[in-house]
């Protein structure tokens, strides 16, 4: 059984930023792709960003590329959404995701949300005046 937790999420200004971080029961970041997705009123869940094992790949949505950066401590079993120059289209639930890693574990894909075995129960971020 594997547990996320996300925490982070607030309310901020338009133009601040968030470190979003998602907690993972054992040691799964040594061999599990990580993953973010949102989900904003009346809208589908999306991907954001991902992340492989290793020396890993790191993948963005046009939406979050230049903006957001994922990290990832494997010591921590923790795995943060760095999110910068906010606007009011990120607003949304967030959550994290974890998967194993797949033949070449380096890399990683943003898919659609049933493809994934894991899954937190989210936070909420609010970007708003």
């Amino acid at each position: 059984q594997v547990q996320l937790v996300e925490s982070g999420g607030g309310l901020v200004q338009p133009g601040g930023s968030l470190r979003l971080s998602c907690a993972a029961s054992g040691s799964i970041l040594s061999t599990y792709a990580m993953y973010w997705f949102r989900q904003a009123p009346g809208k589908q869940r999306e991907g954001v960003s991902c992340i492989g094992y290793g020396d890993p790949d790191r993948l963005y949505t046009d939406a979050a590329k230049g903006r957001f950066t994922i990290i990832r401590d494997n010591a921590k079993n923790t795995v943060y959404l760095q999110m910068t120059s906010l606007k009011s289209e990120d607003t949304g639930v967030y959550y994290c995701a974890a998967d194993p890693v797949g033949p070449n574990p380096t890399m990683c894909h943003l898919g659609a949300p049933w493809m994934y075995d894991y899954w937190g129960q989210g936070t909420q971020v609010t970007v708003s005046l």
